[in-house]
């Protein structure tokens, strides 16, 4: 399963965004909680180990990746600790990367890159997010 926000619906459809809620590049709410709540839904409904192949933020403030992640992280902890079969963990994204309506705007990923020197630069959420994966869990 993938997940990185979450959507509030109301009467009329989807709302918007809380006033005064931090949004992600996307325009997302930053809502880190989103990772616990889908993993124990998908556990539920699905009644199979999850494997979460998609959660980061597209965001140009690695330290707010990194504050997302541990808020994702711990929520994830949390199903874990609870029984939640979930088998692995994979961030999106490892390179900051195309996306098909936005071009190369929004920055996912744990590695920059420089389209014009081709220059690959890890930001410092790819080495926390190593130590975390060293540890076997958040430090």
């Amino acid at each position: 399963m993938q997940t990185y926000t979450r959507e509030r619906i109301g009467p009329d459809g989807v709302l918007p965004v809380p006033p005064g809620a931090p949004t992600t590049q996307t325009g997302w709410e930053v809502y880190p909680q989103a990772l616990g709540h889908t993993v124990r839904l998908a556990a539920e409904r699905a009644g199979v180990p999850v494997l979460v192949t998609e959660n980061g933020m597209a965001t140009d403030d690695d330290d707010a990746r990194i504050a997302y992640t541990t808020a994702a992280l711990e929520g994830l902890a949390g199903a874990l600790a609870d029984g939640v079969d979930v088998r692995g963990y994979l961030h999106w994204s490892l390179l900051d990367n195309f996306e098909w309506t936005s071009g190369y705007r929004m920055t996912f990923g744990l590695v920059a890159g420089d389209r014009t020197t081709l220059t690959r630069t890890v930001k410092p959420s790819a080495h926390w997010l190593g130590k975390v994966a060293r540890a076997g869990g958040l430090i």
